[in-house]
């Protein structure tokens, strides 16, 4: 007797084929397999198992760091993943259905909804022009603004 994935050749030679095709099997076991659990989940499995999808996808780094965050659970089985550019929106929306699947399929919860919200995310500043520069430096060591008058020196700005 075939499996339930690859037709048998007796079954198919006597008449007692299966009328679904296989592809059609596959897509309902992909999709449909996970549809009715409800399984509880911590965010530290949701953080693993998110590190472990960010794994499958090494070889993508720029997503890989759109996804870096693991997302905010809120109301049981709503993920916030907040992004910081339309770029990274765009690369989630891309990638989102097989994250869920992915999630749906190791969480056990058929529940589990993505949402990505743009926020204009804070960095640190990092350009500085010379006086900046001197003043973050006269903050670590005091000892900088007396070389400074010692020796002269002005910055242009």
């Amino acid at each position: 007797m075939g499996s339930s994935f690859t037709p048998s050749i007796k079954d198919a030679l006597s008449g007692n084929a299966s009328e679904k095709k296989v592809s059609d099997q596959v897509q309902e076991t992909t999709y449909n397999e996970y549809e009715n659990f409800s399984d509880p989940y911590t965010i530290e499995q949701l953080t693993e198992k998110w590190n472990e999808f960010l794994e499958q996808i090494a070889d993508r780094p720029n997503l890989c760091s759109t996804l870096s965050t693991v997302p905010e659970l809120i109301d049981g089985n709503r993920l916030i993943l907040k992004v910081g550019n339309s770029v990274q929106e765009e690369d989630v929306r891309q990638i989102k259905p097989e994250l869920i699947l992915w999630l749906r399929k190791e969480l056990r919860n058929s529940g589990i909804e993505l949402i990505t919200r743009l926020e204009r995310l804070e960095t640190e500043r990092t350009h500085f022009n010379d006086s900046e520069k001197l003043q973050i430096l006269v903050q670590k060591n005091p000892n900088l603004n007396e070389l400074k008058q010692i020796f002269n020196l002005d910055f242009k700005d």
